[in-house]
């Protein structure tokens, strides 16, 4: 966000309370040294307003970043994702605002991933969000091939559905909102930050209904017995399931923490809130759904990870079809 003019042609960026200084002239950038008041600023400044320097070119980062936020594939995003692009986009700038995306290669791409290689989904969402500026570049016929495609990503934790083991001391250990929010997570395998929103105004007796955060989807879930029946026992005391107070919904953060507490006791940090979700998908196949009944519980925007714990199931009911036969021809 610019947020000043200092002297003609000069503009400001604040990120992390540190103030970037900045050439603009013509919709192109320059990055200024960090002083204002140092003799190594006036020599720079001038010599880009006296165009002793070479202008800066207008296939930057900066224009290109722009550009990108401006059109309809970002802005129909949900509000949860434009954050998260926003969030790496601001990196990016941070260290290349001023250079010619034009010149970006495969090594660049590479080097920016395993910058942060000590955080794997920081270093994912670079070569993500890199991929996604090439994609846009490609559009305005700036370049010609993408030089993130194909960029080997960091393979991190993955979310796996919680054994029966985990499910049933949870249940036994959990109190309150780590009880409410589990019975809501494996019941209707939404995402944590679409349980928080959930309202006793959206649950008519038998189904919830639900707009996911992430991708925007309208659903109508079918509740469970088993959780049409826990939230009978609920008193309603405020808006929201999982409130706060009347008025507003428990935050991320303290689920989190109530959840932590639980897991912890019970010895099951290996597990996270996020695999409730699959836990309900293997659940779902293992009762022998479809994969399309599914999706309507789960509201996956594609049937890949739905396919995925369906085979899942299916491999864990022919592994004791198997076994059986064997039992019962003696070896």
């Amino acid at each position: 966000m610019v947020r000043q003019t200092i002297r003609p042609y000069v503009t400001t960026r604040q990120k992390g309370g540190r103030i970037y200084y900045y050439f603009r002239r013509a919709g192109t950038y320059a990055r200024l040294p960090d002083n204002p008041d140092s003799p190594e600023f006036d020599a720079a400044y001038w010599k880009y307003r006296s165009g002793k320097t070479k202008a800066p070119s207008r296939t930057t980062f900066d224009a290109l970043i722009t550009s990108y936020l401006a059109t309809p594939a970002f802005l129909r995003l949900a509000t949860s994702t434009r954050k998260e692009y926003r969030r790496t986009l601001d990196l990016i700038r941070e260290k290349n605002g001023a250079k010619d995306f034009t010149a970006l290669r495969r090594r660049d791409v590479i080097a920016a991933r395993d910058t942060y290689a000590a955080t794997w989904r920081k270093a994912n969402a670079m070569v993500d969000m890199l991929s996604i500026l090439a994609g846009h570049a490609i559009d305005l016929e700036w370049i010609s091939a993408n030089p993130a495609k194909g960029v080997e990503k960091f393979k991190g934790e993955s979310y796996e559905p919680w054994p029966q083991w985990a499910l049933d001391a949870y249940e036994r250990t959990a109190k309150g909102t780590a009880l409410t929010a589990y019975h809501l997570g494996v019941a209707t395998g939404q995402r944590l930050a679409d349980l928080c929103k959930m309202e006793w105004a959206h649950f008519d007796g038998e189904g919830m209904a639900v707009v996911q955060n992430k991708t925007g989807a309208r659903l109508w879930i079918a509740c469970p017995v088993r959780l049409r029946t826990y939230l009978a026992t609920l008193p309603r005391a405020g808006r929201f399931i999982l409130a706060r107070n009347l008025t507003q919904p428990l935050s991320k953060s303290q689920i989190q923490k109530a959840v932590g507490a639980v897991r912890a006791q019970i010895g099951a940090n290996a597990f996270v809130i996020h695999g409730w979700r699959y836990t309900a998908a293997v659940q779902l196949a293992e009762a022998g759904c479809s994969d399309s009944e599914i999706q309507a519980v789960t509201g996956h925007a594609t049937l890949e990870m739905v396919q995925k714990y369906r085979s899942a199931a299916n491999q864990k009911r022919l592994s004791r079809t198997a076994q059986g036969k064997r039992n019962g021809n003696g070896t």
